[in-house]
């Protein structure tokens, strides 16, 4: 079973745009997140993918594989559709194809690993998503932070910018999740997901996984335990990614 790794990058993001090559403790922000997740040992293939040359042309002068993509995709899983169904290799259903959001700085290779556990586990699993544990009540008001309800099993039922499940007080008790920006499909999945429209929940919430939710699939959650990991989902999140960048372990790395 092949493993094959895409990282979506844009500059015309909506909430920051240019975001890509904004610099992170002196490093372009998608080089922390393709440099890191190369650090994952079980790559059959990393690609950046992108449809603007100036990204193309970064991931190329760092020799990394980039593949040119359309401008037409609106969510990133579209844009990794395309870019593993022409990345060379010959996929078989099963194969496995990640999604490593290119604004995750501060991800680590174990996350990847957590991302696939489920899909080696249980062969009935189409696809998955990071569930990162929420330890602090302003994460959990934060709108940028996608929230999971998910049930007994582990399927997701809905995925929200809004704090839910409601609670008139926040607390660790409630296990609440969010979506840690990697995202896990068996190869013959991610072609079902890339055929089907944009779904009303996924419009509202602006979040691909409800686009599965919406159609009647599932999608297993990831668990994986509270860490300083941060996106970038605008241009103050870069202050708060460079005052824990160089406590990471990774830090130095790369």
């Amino acid at each position: 079973m092949k493993i094959i790794g895409i990282v979506p990058a844009r500059m015309a993001s909506s909430r920051f745009p240019g975001k890509p090559l904004k610099s992170i403790c002196g490093r372009p922000m998608v080089e922390h997140v393709f440099c890191r997740a190369a650090m994952f040992s079980k790559w059959d293939g990393l690609y950046l993918a992108t449809c603007d040359s100036e990204i193309f042309d970064f991931g190329q002068s760092k020799g990394w594989p980039t593949l040119m993509t359309s401008d037409s995709h609106t969510r990133a899983l579209d844009r990794v559709a395309e870019a593993a169904d022409n990345c060379g290799q010959i996929l078989e259903e099963n194969d496995i194809v990640v999604c490593v959001q290119g604004d995750e700085p501060m991800l680590h290779p174990d996350m990847i690993t957590a991302s696939i556990r489920p899909l080696e586990e249980d062969s009935h699993v189409p696809c998955t998503a990071l569930a990162i544990a929420i330890a602090d009540e302003e994460q959990f008001r934060n709108p940028d932070t996608v929230k999971i309800i998910h049930d007994l099993k582990g399927d997701i039922l809905y995925t929200s910018r809004l704090p839910v499940p409601y609670c008139k007080k926040f607390t660790l008790g409630l296990g609440i999740r969010r979506v840690g920006g990697i995202f896990a499909f068996r190869w013959y999945f991610l072609k079902i997901f890339n055929g089907l429209s944009e779904s009303p929940l996924e419009l509202a919430e602006s979040c691909d996984s409800n686009r599965i939710l919406d159609n009647g699939y599932r999608q297993r959650i990831a668990p994986y335990a509270n860490t300083q990991s941060f996106s970038i989902d605008s241009p103050s999140d870069i202050d708060l990614v460079e005052m824990h960048m160089h406590n990471d372990p990774l830090w130095g790395l790369y």
